[in-house]
């Protein structure tokens, strides 16, 4: 989906949420429909589910990677598996520069049993909290802490694509900044057992971007997060410019961005997500760069000895 995210959805309740919550009504009938009718399968190998109920923007491609990555570290063979989007190259591409391991299917179920015939010994779902139609082992569910759960309304009203309550299928929140007791408390009153954990994004390369003019660019979920973590490190954004997320930037008009930021001694950094998405148009990628960031779990060992349960159950 090519979404520029409206302001509306991360204040309070406002006239405009209100006024579409006839849409949202009808998103809840059909969610509610979903899980009735639908009988979820169990598969013979674990399925690790990284999923969200804000839509966009919560980390769950990188999470992904990181389970990914130390599940193998583990002599474990996983595989991430995402439902195929046309528009969504910029993030088959991410996961393939650090991962590898990468199915693409039209619909989950056979995208797991082509996993089992590879002989991978685990599924990463890359999305899928609200595929009904899939036993998983574990839910890991992904929240920005700038963002959280925005108004708490559903679509179109809100941000979330199910309701805070969707939280007593989850095993695991994973909060991506700063900790929030509020919010701890309000996801344990939903469900006791689930565990919650923290994430950080550690800047790679901040080195070339320092003592600069910068032109930020971003088109992701949610953008400001991106120019936040630049300026928390003290860089000099000039300008921002925001695209909606998967946005399929045109040759001509990124060569006028550049101009642009060329005739007033701006450098250009961009998401590594944006970056992969420019570089097929054959610019002069001279003045373009991408702020490389590096996930960083707190309890590192607790949350992968979690996953590492779901093995010895499937023995």
């Amino acid at each position: 989906m090519i979404l520029k995210k409206p302001k509306f959805w991360d204040k309070e309740k406002s006239v405009i949420s209100i006024i579409l919550y006839p849409f949202t009504f009808i998103v809840l009938i059909i969610l509610m429909l979903k899980k009735k009718l639908v009988k979820a399968k169990k598969f013979n190998i674990p399925i690790i589910c990284i999923g969200n109920i804000y839509i966009g923007g919560t980390g769950k491609t990188p999470t992904s990677i990181y389970v990914g990555n130390e599940l193998k570290k583990l002599n474990r063979k996983p595989v991430i598996l995402r439902k195929f989007y046309r528009n969504h190259d910029d993030e088959h591409s991410l996961i393939k520069k650090y991962h590898e391991d990468l199915i693409l299917a039209n619909n989950r179920e056979e995208g797991i049993i082509t996993a089992q015939k590879k002989n991978f010994d685990s599924v990463i779902l890359d999305d899928g909290f609200q595929d009904y139609t899939i036993n998983k082992d574990l839910n890991i569910i992904c929240f920005n802490h700038n963002q959280l759960i925005g108004n708490g309304m559903i679509l179109p009203s809100g941000p979330l694509r199910e309701s805070l309550s969707s939280l007593k299928r989850a095993d695991i929140v994973l909060i991506n900044g700063d900790r929030d007791v509020k919010f701890e408390d309000k996801i344990l009153k939903i469900n006791k057992k689930i565990e919650i954990f923290y994430s950080h994004y550690t800047p790679v390369n901040i080195f070339e971007f320092k003592n600069k003019k910068l032109m930020a660019i971003a088109g992701i979920g949610n953008p400001e997060n991106f120019f936040q973590l630049l300026e928390k490190n003290n860089l000099q954004i000039e300008k921002k410019i925001i695209y909606p997320d998967h946005y399929n930037f045109r040759k001509k008009e990124f060569e006028d961005i550049v101009r642009n930021a060329e005739d007033k001694n701006y450098q250009i950094v961009m998401t590594e997500k944006d970056y992969l998405r420019i570089k097929n148009l054959n610019l002069n990628l001279k003045n373009i760069g991408f702020l490389k960031v590096s996930l960083k779990l707190d309890d590192k060992e607790k949350f992968l000895n979690r996953i590492k349960e779901l093995y010895d159950k499937n023995n």
